[in-house]
């Protein structure tokens, strides 16, 4: 799960975490914060402590009046065509909306996008991280 505040922008590779692939976009990203209109690139430790995990109640920037605290995905399934993630909105540690979201990477796009786009912007990057953990000879560029 990670901040439903946090905007990904790239992979961070080098990153200091101890399982990176275990982390809840698949890999530690380096991106922006939107908890604010003011713009705000997070620090490596922050990215490392709040941005990447959600549940962020330490982050000076994060707002008391949120829909959620944390966004998780997983693959609910994959085939040549298209890959089904599930979501789960958190807070409080309790799930406050679920739901699919399909990609079809053939034609390189969702089929059923998000609403929120600070939801769909975290799918696609989970997205590309799996695709880029899956064999080089099915994959199709990711939207």
């Amino acid at each position: 799960m990670s901040c439903p505040y946090f905007v990904p922008t790239e992979v961070l590779a080098n990153g200091s975490w101890l399982h990176p692939s275990r982390l809840p976009l698949g890999a530690g990203w380096r991106g922006n914060c939107c908890s604010s209109d003011e713009a705000f690139t997070p620090d490596e430790t922050t990215l490392r402590e709040l941005c990447n995990l959600g549940y962020a109640h330490g982050c000076p920037r994060l707002s008391s009046n949120r829909d959620w605290d944390a966004i998780r995905f997983s693959v609910a399934s994959a085939s040549g065509d298209h890959v089904t993630l599930w979501y789960v909105c958190e807070a409080n540690h309790a799930p406050r909306e679920h739901g699919q979201l399909t990609c079809d990477v053939v034609h390189q796009a969702w089929l059923n996008p998000h609403p929120d786009v600070r939801v769909q912007r975290l799918a696609d990057c989970y997205l590309q991280t799996f695709r880029s953990k899956q064999p080089k000879s099915n994959q199709e560029p990711v939207p």
